[in-house]
């Protein structure tokens, strides 16, 4: 049957209507996931073309799947981090919902203390398991969401709920019927979605949930899980692990509306961004990730990550705060007690630091030089260097420039070549000489500038 397709605007033949198989045995996909070896990835050079929708948004999971891997947060400090999540995703909800768990008395609090701040953004939403009991923290909450977990590999079908396909999905869709019969939107999480039978169980299950969302005129969200960031995003890669094959698979095979698909992947393989951004592209509206990319084992896809490549696919913030992801790096730091990696993009200690010379040298002539955008203006972090015996003139004297500045509240505009820079080389070098291997403190820097550069301190 031909269709015409209101998205491309192109005939399309759809000529098969995927069924459940509902088979005995696991399709476990052994020859890409061997277990002993590194899982493999496969090519059947089968290509799905770019559609990335009219709108797109980032959702947030850091007070479930990133608080699983931290220290349990204080009610406080949700409240903040809630906070902080309204202001980076702006007055258009670019940061559009942020999910809780339900299950301590700790938990419903924060929500309630979060409801009471009367933001429209992000939304705040609940996740539970596939059970009634589960359902009812919902109910009791008042929330017009929540996310449920419907487990779609065969690894959690038949190992972890010892069910058939079959007997997974009645489970899932009767309690997908009890949401929607109360007015509450499902939100089904799609978890192991790379290593399950797309064909043969994600399709079917999602043409189902579509089938109950126009019955009941109630939107059925589904988020696809890359639980364990198997995803791969090259053209061309064989299902159940092609990222581009599984957007497009949700959108024209089983009907889902990008509004209704968002992606939620993990950083075990690196591939957590990017992944992302493919998802976004290849039709999928909503990005799951969480501040900082905190996580189970390698995290998700960092919230903060994904403001900045908004930016970059559609050239505007739409209103989104970038300056407060400095603000939130150091709440982490600070309250949290967080170990930031210092090599981590845009809050890491290390992001816009140098301590190589000859780069210092560059941001001492012109910034844009070595640096990847205005970080003062963007993220309210300027450029700085890192002083070793590798900083050579430059170095230092951009070290003073900037640092001096902000002491005496104006500009300060050092030469490499003044007297008291090379003195100050002098004593940094005779430090390294006799062993020294750390970098510089500000403090042991302030007391050279007291020393050789007085006027300025």
């Amino acid at each position: 049957m031909l269709t015409l397709n209101k998205r491309t605007n192109r005939l399309e033949s759809e000529e098969y209507h995927f069924e459940l198989q509902d088979v005995s045995k696991p399709n476990l996909f052994r020859e890409m996931f061997p277990y002993t070896e590194i899982p493999k990835i496969s090519f059947n050079n089968e290509v799905v073309p770019m559609n990335p929708p009219d709108q797109i948004w980032i959702t947030d999971t850091t007070f479930r799947d990133g608080q699983q891997a931290m220290p349990p947060f204080t009610v406080k400090q949700i409240v903040q981090l809630y906070k902080y999540l309204h202001k980076l995703g702006g007055p258009n909800g670019m940061i559009k919902q942020s999910e809780f768990f339900l299950y301590s008395e700790k938990d419903r609090k924060a929500v309630d203390k979060c409801k009471e701040l009367g933001y429209d953004f992000p939304q705040i939403t609940a996740w539970i398991r596939a059970t009634k009991s589960d359902f009812k923290l919902v109910k009791e909450i008042r929330l017009k969401e929540t996310g449920i977990l419907t487990s779609c590999s065969d690894y959690h079908i038949f190992l972890k709920l010892k069910k058939t396909r079959k007997e997974a999905m009645n489970m899932y869709l009767d309690i997908v019927k009890d949401a929607l019969s109360r007015g509450i939107i499902p939100r089904c999480h799609f978890e192991d979605i790379t290593r399950a039978d797309f064909y043969g169980f994600v399709v079917p299950f999602a043409v189902e949930l579509m089938n109950l969302s126009r019955e009941a005129e109630i939107p059925i969200k589904i988020r696809a899980c890359d639980t364990l960031g198997f995803a791969v995003s090259y053209p061309g890669v064989s299902m159940p692990r092609n990222i581009n094959g599984i957007i497009y698979g949700l959108t024209h095979h089983a009907g889902v509306p990008s509004k209704y698909i968002e992606w939620h992947g993990h950083n075990d393989f690196y591939r957590a961004l990017s992944n992302s951004t493919s998802a976004w592209l290849y039709g999928c509206s909503g990005i799951n990730g969480t501040l900082l990319g905190i996580g189970e084992r390698t995290g998700n896809t960092p919230v903060e990550a994904l403001a900045i490549e908004y930016v970059a696919l559609r050239g505007t913030t739409n209103g989104m705060d970038l300056s407060i992801i400095t603000e939130i790096a150091q709440f982490f730091k600070d309250e949290l007690k967080y170990d930031i990696p210092p090599n981590q993009p845009f809050v890491g200690s290390n992001f816009n630091i140098t301590k190589a010379g000859i780069h210092a040298d560059g941001l001492l002539k012109e910034q844009e030089i070595y640096s990847i955008f205005d970080t003062h203006a963007i993220l309210n972090r300027p450029p700085e260097v890192a002083i070793t015996d590798r900083s050579g003139l430059a170095g230092i004297t951009y070290w003073y420039n900037t640092q001096l500045t902000k002491l005496r509240n104006s500009q300060i505009k050092l030469d490499k070549n003044d007297p008291s820079i090379m003195k100050i080389k002098e004593e940094i070098d005779m430090l390294y000489k006799d062993g020294r291997s750390n970098c510089l403190s500000h403090e042991e820097l302030l007391r050279f500038a007291k020393k050789y550069l007085p006027k300025y301190v």
